[in-house]
């Protein structure tokens, strides 16, 4: 068998830069006579399961990001995950007397200051993304009172927010870093029709677009494609998807453990991952895949 990487593939920079700063407040606070208090994340830090009982075994806990307030945080450290967080919640981590390390992707802070400035200048604002997502309650949240943000999932939703009559001439578009290419090109396309002043931000991350190209690439030199990370991650889910559409075989696993029968019988498989995949979850598959038994698969029938 060939195990065929592709091009792009893993850790995004924001992710990693988020479990960097996690890594270096739990190595703070192993240090003798420190004084500091414990280390937390606000929500799960990244949507990868491996990585995140790792952490935790070295001491990382998990706050709920939905919570009103917070106690027993005075001297803890608090990581802001890469989607960011809402500023009430910034405020009150601060006043519960906590440090915040704030871990936010440079690319969502970019979006958040976005939907400030043009908020504040009068402008309804439209965000495509999933709706139950951080990064898009983190974003939607910068818009202050009084501000207008709509939340479309996709262009049929988009067509009927316009037609309700609830966008004015004065509205800005903006997306979800890891939202689909394609369905975002489709709510443009939909508002600028109905919304004659539409402003445009194309703030998808262009790690989200490099890793769709490069699975696009690799599906073109193999049997089979198996997408590696968390199953509650947006950009991982999107690549199995388009995965599916483009080999007879894929699946999507978080480790090396399940992998499926059918790919051992293949001549050439193809591996991929999402941006919050660590490079030893990845190699792990890989070697699972190259040290596999001979002959004891049967042969896949597509």
């Amino acid at each position: 068998m060939e195990v065929i990487r592709a091009s792009v593939m893993g850790f995004c920079m924001g992710v990693r830069r988020a479990v960097e700063k996690a890594e270096q407040a739990l190595a703070d606070c192993e240090s003798p006579g420190d004084g500091q208090g414990r280390v937390c994340s606000l929500g799960p830090l990244i949507h990868n399961p491996t990585v995140l009982a790792g952490l935790e075994r070295r001491g990382l806990s998990v706050l709920s990001p939905d919570a009103a307030s917070f106690g027993g945080l005075e001297g803890a450290s608090v990581v802001i995950r890469a989607h960011g967080t809402t500023p009430q919640v910034t405020a009150a981590l601060e006043q519960a007397g906590a440090r915040v390390i704030d871990a936010t992707c440079p690319k969502v802070h970019l979006s958040q200051k976005r939907v400030r400035e043009w908020s504040g200048r009068g402008y309804a604002v439209v965000i495509a993304g999933d709706r139950n997502h951080g990064e898009v309650t983190s974003v939607s949240s910068f818009a202050g009172e009084g501000g207008r943000v709509f939340v479309v999932q996709d262009a049929d939703e988009a067509g009927k927010l316009a037609s309700g009559g609830s966008l004015p001439d004065k509205t800005v578009l903006i997306a979800q870093t890891t939202f689909s290419p394609s369905e975002f090109a489709r709510i443009n396309e939909v508002l600028r029709e109905r919304v004659a002043g539409l402003v445009v931000f194309d703030s998808i991350c262009s790690a989200t677009m490099e890793r769709q190209d490069a699975l696009v690439e690799l599906a073109g030199k193999v049997d089979g494609i198996i997408v590696i990370g968390g199953r509650s991650s947006a950009n991982t889910r999107r690549l199995y998807e388009r995965a599916k559409s483009l080999v007879p075989l894929a699946d999507l696993i978080e480790d090396a453990s399940v992998i499926r029968g059918e790919f051992f019988a293949l001549p050439r498989v193809g591996i991929t991952a999402g941006a919050s995949t660590p490079e030893a979850v990845i190699k792990d598959v890989e070697d699972a895949l190259v040290r596999a038994p001979k002959g004891n698969f049967r042969e896949f029938q597509p």
